[in-house]
């Protein structure tokens, strides 16, 4: 198999990554990386040579000898290799930038202060105990759902742009997942959580789920 994922069951930015595989109709491997065990399986030799940031995904395309890391440059990488499935982008530069723009909003502005090394930062320099982790997670999350569900009142229809799947949607799915994983009143939320809804509905993203993944635990 040519492509490997290379990922952690509950990272978000891998979510976004199966999701958009699956919606490709893509043949994929997955190769865990935990995030915790030993250490964080991250850190270590061999993953830390194919990603130097230690961080997940990595998209390893061996048909290419490509090495990619970020998850929406992965996505986009092979949503312009591929036709197979859906386009992830809509061909209108104006409505492809207005997608990008709320798939950044998610995953530059609100993921990266939720993710795993920040949380692990907070307790070992400034003593946040793990049941304040959570509230850290819901306030900045919130901020950022607030701002996505104003800004959906003028876009969504059945998903964030219309009736389209797209890469916005890709993101949003995962962030929910957080959301939930971290006790957001999502009743705060009705158009983000309708979208989720509708897209968890469908295969490509019930596959992707978090504990549908071969390292669940």
């Amino acid at each position: 198999m040519s492509l490997k994922l290379y990922g952690y069951w509950r990272s978000s930015a891998s979510y976004r990554v199966r999701i958009a595989m699956n919606l490709k109709d893509l043949d994929y491997e997955i190769v865990p990386v935990h995030l915790v065990k030993d250490g964080g399986q991250q850190h270590q030799s061999p993953y830390s040579r194919l990603n130097p940031a230690e961080l997940v995904p990595t998209l390893v395309d061996e048909d290419e000898d490509i090495i990619l890391n970020q998850s929406l440059a992965i996505i986009e990488y092979l949503d312009e290799r591929y036709d197979s499935g859906i386009a992830l982008l809509p061909e209108h530069k104006l409505q492809r930038a207005r997608v990008r723009a709320l798939a950044y909003d998610i995953a530059a502005d609100i993921q990266p202060l939720v993710n795993l090394r920040v949380l692990q930062y907070l307790e070992q320099h400034h003593g946040v105990a793990d049941e304040q982790k959570p509230e850290w997670c819901r306030e900045w999350i919130g901020r950022g759902f607030r701002a996505i569900e104003e800004r959906l009142q003028t876009t969504a229809g059945k998903y964030c742009f219309g009736f389209d799947l797209s890469l916005a949607d890709i993101c949003l799915v995962p962030q929910v997942f957080n959301a939930q994983r971290f006790g957001v009143n999502m009743g705060d939320y009705p158009l983000i959580s309708r979208i989720a809804t509708n897209c968890n509905q469908l295969e490509a993203f019930q596959r992707a789920l978090p504990e549908n993944q071969p390292d669940a635990s």
